[in-house]
């Protein structure tokens, strides 16, 4: 029997005076309210009312008791009233983790458009690349790119993430435009660190071979640092559109072998429990999904050979 139920019974028919009138106001029997009170005086060894066929009235140890238990019900009321607010109108901290180069560049408008439809949620966003374990950092949402592998998360599919290979119109000039995927194994490649874009390498398998003996090899963890490389005529790179759309619109980087681009992997939104969710974290599921658009505005300018314009 639960002690709030027993103490809650207590509270109402000392403070109306009968048990039927409590019965009433509490919509149970009267037999049940009178069980409730009996059981609570058994727990706590004392008799807390008198009864007559007619009346009830507080003991002693009663008029103490009542003093008390209003207080508790009156704070559990109001913290159950706080939390329902909370699923009615979103509030508190929204913890995301993103990745870099993402977040960077398409994340300040969504945070913002996001805030502006619910006001009352503060948004901390942490840039990180590693996978950040949800539950033990205490994120409510994780953004991640790739095939996602299964786990007890949910994931919530957002958007295609294009790859596509790329150098700038210097360096194929000076070492010539790859034809076919074989003419791979005559260029630089900028490596990316992190095994989810290495995995798409499969479809150039020149591009995973290492060439110690000539050396000068650039690795990075980070896609804007070997885009910006390419740029200035360090070499091939694979990089998501999302980073290197601009680059290409502007003609500073040019497609190399598009007729080969890997099939796209995804951007997905992944959170730890789907029952009881709270209503910020529901409320930003639905917000992002659909939000940059079918396709993602950022292979637009690729698309149309047009200059990027925001959202």
């Amino acid at each position: 029997m639960d002690r709030i139920d027993t103490m809650r019974a207590f509270v109402t028919v000392a403070t109306e005076g009968s048990f039927s009138n409590a019965a009433t106001t509490l919509q149970l029997s009267p037999q049940l309210v009178s069980k409730y009170v009996s059981k609570l005086e058994e727990r706590l060894g004392v008799r807390l009312l008198n009864r007559t066929t007619r009346s009830v009235a507080l003991t002693e140890a009663g008029t103490h008791y009542l003093q008390h238990a209003q207080q508790i019900l009156l704070s559990i009321d109001e913290m159950d009233s706080q939390l329902g607010g909370l699923q009615q109108n979103p509030k508190g901290t929204l913890k995301i983790s993103a990745p870099v180069s993402f977040a960077l560049k398409h994340m300040a408008r969504l945070v913002t458009d996001f805030q502006s439809h619910y006001p009352l949620v503060n948004v901390d966003l942490q840039l990180n690349d590693r996978k950040v374990d949800i539950v033990d950092e205490g994120f409510d949402v994780a953004l991640r790119i790739g095939h996602l592998k299964s786990s007890s998360l949910i994931a919530k599919y957002v958007a295609p993430i294009r790859l596509i290979l790329c150098a700038s119109p210097e360096y194929l000039k000076q070492h010539g435009t790859p034809r076919r995927p074989e003419d791979l194994k005559d260029h630089r490649y900028l490596h990316y660190s992190y095994m989810e874009m290495e995995g798409k390498e499969e479809t150039y398998p020149w591009l995973k071979a290492k060439n110690s003996e000539r050396g000068g090899e650039f690795h990075s963890n980070n896609g804007d640092v070997l885009v910006d490389a390419a740029i200035i005529g360090a070499g091939l790179v694979l990089q998501p559109t999302f980073i290197a759309s601009e680059a290409i619109s502007s003609g500073k980087l040019i497609m190399v072998l598009p007729e080969c681009e890997p099939d796209p992997v995804g951007l997905y939104a992944v959170y730890a429990h789907r029952k009881l969710l709270p209503n910020k974290v529901r409320c930003f599921i639905d917000f992002i999904e659909g939000y940059y658009g079918t396709p993602p505005y950022w292979d637009k300018p690729i698309m149309n050979n047009q200059p990027h314009t925001a959202l």
